[in-house]
């Protein structure tokens, strides 16, 4: 039997950027090497190494995310433990609003996400750094 979906990537993509914040690159780009500022970047390894990364920012592959943030899991990370602000990002600002949304459902806080995404971010010449 054929499955019939009743909510596409559309709808999910308007849902979360109607709840979560974005940044311009123009503004990333002065916030990027900020400490209040933690830049979490939601692309695959294969992206990491062929790409680069905004540099100081911290990978978190996306199926990991939620592992990752919940202080109850055995995955956890201290990174999404601070009090800062978490601006996430991906290739093209798609990963990256339905994971700030979630994340902020989960209670994290601030959190936006790059306007835009690393494409964005290479056009507009910001600064990268390959991933070690």
């Amino acid at each position: 039997m054929p499955q019939t979906i009743t909510k596409g990537i559309k709808s999910l993509l308007a849902e979360a950027n109607a709840q979560v914040k974005t940044m311009p690159v123009a503004e990333a780009k002065t916030l990027y090497d900020n400490d209040a500022y933690v830049f979490i970047d939601l692309r695959d390894i294969r992206e990491l190494q062929r790409a680069g990364m905004i540099p100081g920012a911290f990978s978190c592959p996306r199926g990991m995310l939620e592992f990752w943030i919940d202080p109850d899991s055995p995955y956890h990370k201290d990174v999404f433990n601070q009090d800062k602000t978490y601006v996430f990002y991906c290739a093209s600002a798609w990963r990256s609003a339905l994971s700030a949304k979630v994340a902020q459902e989960m209670g994290l806080s601030p959190v936006l996400h790059l306007e835009g995404g690393f494409t964005e971010w290479l056009k507009q010449d910001g600064p990268v750094q390959e991933k070690s």
